[in-house]
């Protein structure tokens, strides 16, 4: 399968808790921490949920 690779700009602090939990899902933990996770259609409407924190990159 391919992967996408998912890096985390901006903080959590104060954000909605189901973004927060939608991060923590992707295994981001920190801002400039990037993962690399599998390409399905569950983790992208994770990745489209937070968006405005993320950077994507195939």
């Amino acid at each position: 399968m391919n992967t996408i690779k998912v890096t985390l700009i901006k903080s959590m602090t104060g954000r909605i808790p189901n973004h927060r939990l939608c991060v923590k899902g992707l295994g981001l933990r920190r801002i400039h921490h990037t993962v690399e996770v599998q390409d399905s259609p569950e983790i992208r409407g994770m990745i489209n949920k937070v968006h405005y924190m993320l950077r994507v990159e195939n």
